[in-house]
């Protein structure tokens, strides 16, 4: 890729939107918005593999948890009540085993996305991470109406249909974490010259 700007970025349409049956209609989404898929596969990941995928260091944890123990204190909730702790560490912990779970419910369908911005594009397309606050028309808001709250009372994760990558370096990772080099592929949209012009 010459262009600085031409990126590749991985979607994984998580359990829940495999089991709604909406695999095809998000590609579709994504494939319009001029993004070209460049690999793809169904997989059942391991508790392993999705532990390296969350790259859980304290700091990711912590965060994790602070965002919890925001959401419980916004509605005056008794945090230590709720998760046995409010040690942020901890909760953030309890959230990412969460995660972990919910990514195991079914088979997975990870891809890796290439186009001009892919992970702004990919991130704009599919909406907040919080389905209930994901914009009208976002593929978050279509496909879910789950929210943080409803999701830490029950002690679950956010079921929110899709994952992307956050930024470009986080892209790189997830792309050789979760595909081999033979599994891309290189090739020329028929659409290409129309959006970017004639190669040179």
């Amino acid at each position: 890729m010459d262009n600085p700007q031409k990126e590749r970025t991985v979607v994984i349409i998580k359990p829940d939107g495999v089991q709604l049956g909406a695999t095809g209609e998000i590609l579709a989404r994504l494939e319009k918005r001029g993004l070209k898929l460049v690999g793809i596969k169904m997989v059942k990941p391991t508790r392993d593999h999705l532990d390296k995928h969350y790259n859980a260091t304290d700091a990711w944890l912590t965060g994790l948890g602070d965002k919890t123990y925001n959401a419980f204190a916004e509605f005056g909730w008794d945090v230590k009540e709720k998760m046995g702790t409010d040690d942020k560490l901890e909760i953030g912990k309890k959230v990412k085993n969460w995660l972990v779970n919910y990514m195991q419910e079914a088979p997975l369908v990870a891809m890796v996305l290439e186009g001009m911005h892919a992970v702004s594009t990919v991130r704009k397309t599919i909406g907040h991470t919080i389905p209930i606050q994901a914009e009208p028309g976002s593929i978050r808001a279509d496909f879910s109406t789950d929210s943080n709250t409803a999701a830490n009372i029950e002690q679950r994760a956010v079921r929110n249909v899709i994952h992307a990558s956050g930024n470009v370096e986080e892209a790189n990772f997830e792309i050789t974490h979760w595909f081999a080099p033979q599994e891309l592929f290189d090739y020329q949209r028929a659409s290409e010259p129309a959006m970017f012009g004639p190669s040179k």
